[in-house]
C-alpha cells in the first residue's frame, strides 16, 4: 500500500467489519483501491474432507459491491469441482499461493473452475489459508491486479501484513455470532449477560462499562480484575500480553490501532479464557468526544457445555493429558490455542489428538468434540487408574 495512512484506512474499515459483517463490502472496496485489484472473496468453514466440509459464509466483492450472483454460481456449480479446495485445506497457515501454483498446467487449460476464474478477473488470483477457531479454516482470495504490473513485492507484503487482522476479524465475528450479538450496537452489547463478556474502554484504557458476565469475571479476579478503573490480568505474563494488546488497540491519537487475541490461563488450571481486543471507531476526528475506543470481548469458553476433565478421563480410554486437550478442544479452542494455554508444543498437542482418534476410531476433530460434549453435565466420576508414562515419561 502506498503509505501508512492508506493502511490505516483499510484497517479501520476491517475493524468495523469485525463487529458488523454488513460492512465487509466497505473493507473490500478499501482493499481494491489500495492494492489496485479487481476484488476478493472470503470463505469460512470447517471439515476435514470433501464429505464433511461445510462453508459457514462466503463473501465475494468487487469494487465495494457484494456479488451474490458470483457466490451462488461458485457454490452451486464450481465448488464441488474446484481442484484447489483439497490442496488449500491442508496448506500451511498464512502462505500465499498464486492460482498457477494450486492448479496444474493441464488444469489451467481444461478445468472449468479455472475458466470461471479467468472470466471473473481471477486467473492469477492469490490464495491463502488461515487457521480459524475450533479447527476451522479461513480462505481469502485476492483477485487479479487491475494493471499489468502483476503481483509486485509491495502488493504481496501488504497482503501479508493484513493476514493477522483478517484472522482476528473472523475470530471476533465467530465469537459474536455464537453469542447471538453480531451486528449489535455498542449499547446493545452491554445488555448481553450470558455467553459473552463485554468490557468497553476509553482512549486511556479505562473501563467505561461492562456487562453482567464481564463484571462477574472482574469480581472473581482469578483471570481479570480492575484497579482504579483500569483492566489487568491476574498473572504477570498474561498482564504483560494484555497491556501490549491494549497499547496496540489504543495508541496515541493519530496512530493506527490494531486488534488482537490472547489466551489467559487460570491459576488453578483450565478452562482458560480467550480475550479479543478490538478498536472501535468514533474518536478519530474529535479525541475524547466518543467515550468508547476499544472493546474487550470474552466469549464463554464452555459455550454452555460443562465438561469435567476427570469425567472424560474416567469415561473414555484417555490419559489425563489427553482428556485435558479434549476438553479444551470441546470448549472451542484450536490446537494452537490449546498449546499456548497449556504451555506445550503444538506437535505435542497434535500427538495427543491423534492418539485419541485411534482410541475412539474417529478421524475428525468434530467427532471427538461431539463425543466429549456428550459428557456435559455428568458428575465427576472416581478417577481411573493412571496410565504409565510413555518412553519419555512426559505428561501434558
Amino acid at each position: 500500500m502506498k503509505d501508512e495512512a492508506t493502511f490505516g484506512r483499510v484497517l479501520a474499515s476491517l475493524h468495523e467489519a469485525a463487529l458488523d459483517p454488513v460492512r465487509w463490502p466497505g473493507f473490500s472496496a478499501e482493499v481494491d483501491e489500495a492494492l489496485g485489484v479487481h476484488g476478493g472473496s472470503l470463505l469460512f468453514g470447517d471439515g476435514e474432507s470433501d464429505d464433511d466440509a461445510r462453508i459457514g459464509f462466503q463473501w465475494t466483492c468487487t469494487r465495494g459491491q457484494r456479488r451474490q450472483d458470483l457466490e451462488r454460481l461458485y457454490y452451486g456449480t464450481y465448488y464441488p469441482l474446484d481442484e484447489r479446495v483439497p490442496r488449500l485445506r491442508h496448506a500451511p497457515d498464512g502462505r500465499l499461493y498464486h492460482n498457477a501454483e494450486v492448479f496444474t498446467e493441464r488444469e489451467r487449460k481444461t478445468s472449468p473452475v479455472h475458466d470461471f476464474f479467468s472470466r471473473s478477473n481471477g486467473a492469477d488470483a492469490l490464495n491463502v489459508r488461515l487457521d480459524g477457531p475450533r479447527g476451522s479454516r479461513i480462505l481469502w482470495f485476492v483477485h487479479d491486479p487491475v494493471d499489468s504490473d502483476g503481483w509486485s513485492s509491495a502488493r504481496l507484503d501488504s497482503i501479508r501484513r493484513l493476514l493477522p487482522h483478517i484472522r482476528q476479524t473472523v475470530r471476533v465475528q465467530v465469537a459474536l455470532g455464537r453469542a447471538g450479538t453480531l451486528g449489535m450496537t455498542l449499547e446493545n452489547l452491554l445488555e448481553v449477560t450470558t455467553g459473552l463478556g463485554v468490557i468497553q474502554l476509553d482512549r486511556r484504557a479505562r473501563i467505561v462499562a461492562a456487562n453482567g458476565r464481564a463484571r462477574r469475571l472482574l469480581r472473581a479476579g482469578d483471570v481479570l480484575f480492575d484497579t482504579g478503573g483500569c483492566l489487568f490480568a491476574h498473572t504477570a505474563t498474561a498482564n504483560a500480553e494484555l497491556q501490549g494488546l491494549l497499547g496496540r488497540a489504543l495508541p496515541p491519537f493519530g496512530t493506527l490501532g490494531a486488534g488482537g487475541t490472547m489466551i489467559a490461563r487460570r491459576p488453578s488450571g483450565p478452562p482458560p479464557l480467550v480475550l479479543h481486543v478490538i478498536p472501535v471507531g468514533g474518536g478519530e476526528t474529535e479525541p475524547g468526544a466518543w467515550p468508547v475506543a476499544a472493546l474487550v470481548l470474552v466469549p464463554d469458553a464452555g459455550e454452555g457445555t460443562d465438561v469435567d476433565v476427570g469425567v472424560v478421563a474416567a469415561a473414555l480410554p484417555f490419559t489425563r493429558a489427553e482428556s485435558q486437550v479434549a476438553v479444551l478442544l470441546a470448549r472451542g479452542m484450536t490446537v494452537r490455542e490449546v498449546a499456548a494455554a497449556t504451555g506445550r508444543k503444538v506437535s505435542t498437542v497434535r500427538s495427543h489428538v491423534k492418539h485419541m482418534f485411534t482410541k475412539q476410531g474417529v478421524s475428525r476433530q468434530a467427532d471427538l468434540v461431539r463425543l466429549v460434549r456428550s459428557l456435559a453435565g455428568v458428575e465427576t466420576a472416581p478417577r481411573a487408574p493412571r496410565e504409565p508414562p510413555g518412553p519419555s515419561g512426559a505428561a501434558l
